[in-house]
């Protein structure tokens, strides 16, 4: 019970830390275009160039921070198993996979959230392996 309780609140963590650097960070320092629908997928994608690159580039480091944290997070509470990190990490990268294929963006862009992301997956899962105690308690 307490992995899953684990993973829950990991895949909570790594996307409330994608929510504050992607939307309360990247979109009040560089606001969007008057008139934006910032959750209108259709919006999106047919404005991608509208888009401030500052905001682009807190969309990658919130994609990076949020698969750190949340398999962090999911590792301090199981405290004996790699499985919660392990599939808050592989939802990450799908939904990051999920995102740069469902939106046009730079080169840039796509090649800097992808190897982030990854980057972020094995940075998380160095961070993770080090709160797992193997020792009965």
């Amino acid at each position: 019970m307490k992995n899953v309780l684990a993973t829950i609140v990991g895949l909570i963590a790594a996307s409330v830390t994608v929510y504050i650097f992607e939307t309360l960070i990247g979109h009040n320092l560089f606001p969007l275009p008057e008139g934006a629908q910032a959750m209108d997928m259709e919006w999106i994608k047919n404005n991608m160039d509208k888009i401030p690159v500052g905001s682009k580039v807190f969309v990658v480091i919130g994609h990076f921070a949020g698969i750190v944290v949340g398999m962090l997070v999911a590792a301090l509470i199981s405290k004996k198993s790699m499985i919660p990190s392990y599939i808050v990490g592989v939802f990450m990268l799908a939904a990051t996979v999920f995102n740069i294929i469902m939106l046009p963006k730079e080169l840039w862009f796509t090649l800097s959230d992808g190897i982030l992301t990854i980057a972020g997956f094995f940075i998380g899962k160095t961070l993770a392996q080090k709160r797992i105690t193997t020792k009965n308690v």
